[in-house]
């Protein structure tokens, strides 16, 4: 099962690959001299709805979407992020190694062999735009002005019944250690708080939000933003 599942993930990059290398084939009809919309990112507070908003963001903008776990799988594997990061044309590696310079620089990090493969993973994303982000700090990673940066919430007993799958217990463990590896993880690679509504362009809570009005609402913001 694992290996199916790894040999999925393994055919959706290659997808997103064949979609980056498109319009480098085929410039005139695919993308002219429209220049890729910024990236938006989301980080979130575990059963908020964040999933199923990322989605339905990505469809209604017409934007790819890069969840979490796939970026995951590229970022551990040295064969995927090679891919990756060759997608790029040597000017766009350039433009992106010069921010996560600058990103390394300005949070005094100490890059391992992880951080650097989900750093230049995220920074190729970046790089090509038009791309909703689900997770794995990526708002820390990409430059402010290129990035559009969403934090969800929910009230926890709301996050508890989209979460209930067995008993509330166990629901509340899920919640708590889930929530905890996430903020564990931006304070080891990113020496920062992701609770700190600071570093978001929007912090949305999704008390009295449905799924739509939640993706209306992140879209309305996007676009205030950009003009």
């Amino acid at each position: 099962m694992r290996t199916k599942v790894l040999r999925s993930e393994d055919a959706l990059v290659e997808e997103q690959l064949g979609k980056w290398r498109l319009p480098a084939s085929e410039p005139a009809k695919e993308v002219g001299a429209v220049k890729p919309q910024p990236v938006i990112t989301i980080s979130r507070e575990t059963g908020c709805g964040a999933t199923q908003i990322a989605q339905k963001l990505a469809d209604t903008l017409k934007m790819d979407l890069m969840g979490s776990k796939i970026i995951q799988m590229v970022a551990e594997s040295t064969e995927m992020s090679e891919k990756v990061v060759k997608s790029l044309d040597e000017k766009e590696i350039s433009k992106r190694d010069e921010w996560l310079s600058a990103l390394f620089d300005r949070h005094n990090l100490w890059p391992d062999q992880y951080l650097q493969h989900l750093t230049k993973v995220i920074g190729t994303i970046g790089r090509h735009g038009n791309a909703v982000i689900l997770g794995r700090g990526a708002n820390f990673i990409l430059p402010h002005e290129e990035t559009f940066s969403v934090r969800i919430i929910a009230p926890w007993e709301m996050r508890i019944e989209n979460s209930l799958k067995t008993t509330r217990e166990e629901a509340q463990r899920y919640l708590a250690n889930t929530d905890s590896s996430r903020e564990a993880f931006i304070r080891k690679y990113f020496n920062a708080d992701v609770t700190n509504p600071a570093y978001f362009d929007l912090v949305l809570n999704m008390r009295g939000f449905s799924i739509d009005s939640a993706v209306k609402t992140i879209i309305g913001a996007f676009n205030s933003w950009k003009s």
